[in-house]
């Protein structure tokens, strides 16, 4: 068998480095995001500080906390890339992280609406929980879908998914 090799072209100077696809994004971004905010909130609320301040503080946290992983984790990918890059590279690569920052901020809003009143301040933490393992879950589902994966795959994916999170709550019991 002959053996052939194909000239692999240079990249052209300008050319964009890899821009990740954005369904993968959405489960990366996601699945960081939403076991991100159930160890902030499993975090801040180690101390019992459960008042209304307490809780719009953690939502300011957590908001905070999601932005800079976001902005670590897009500077991380566009140092990595091994291509040239362009002049607006860095913000596009940044732009890429919006679904970490989007998954937060259910959580987000949750925490503040309790900071501001409008459900109980005490016990939010456990609402954020639920919510972020459902996240979890739904995340796992769709994105296996959206591969193309049977529906007991998919279920499976997002029960795995969902672990994560059960973790951290799990991990928050033991701990306290």
């Amino acid at each position: 068998m002959a053996q052939t090799t194909a000239a692999v072209p240079e990249p052209h100077p300008h050319a964009r480095p890899h821009s990740h696809e954005t369904r993968e994004n959405i489960l990366f971004g996601g699945v960081y995001g939403a076991v991100l905010a159930c160890s902030m909130v499993a975090a801040l609320t180690q101390y019992g500080h459960t008042d209304r301040g307490s809780r719009r503080y953690d939502a300011l946290w957590l908001l905070v906390t999601a932005a800079a992983s976001a902005l670590a984790h897009g500077y991380a990918h566009y140092i990595a890339e091994r291509a040239p890059h362009g002049r607006w590279d860095a913000l596009r690569t940044l732009r890429d992280e919006w679904p970490l920052v989007a998954v937060t901020l259910p959580t987000v809003l949750l925490l503040a609406g309790a900071g501001w009143g409008w459900w109980p301040a005490n016990g939010v933490e456990y609402a954020a929980f639920v919510l972020n393992i459902a996240l979890l879950f739904c995340l796992g589902l769709v994105t296996a879908r959206w591969s193309a994966r049977s529906w007991a795959a998919a279920v499976a994916i997002g029960t795995v998914d969902a672990l994560l999170g059960v973790v951290v709550v799990v991990a928050n019991a033991l701990i306290k």
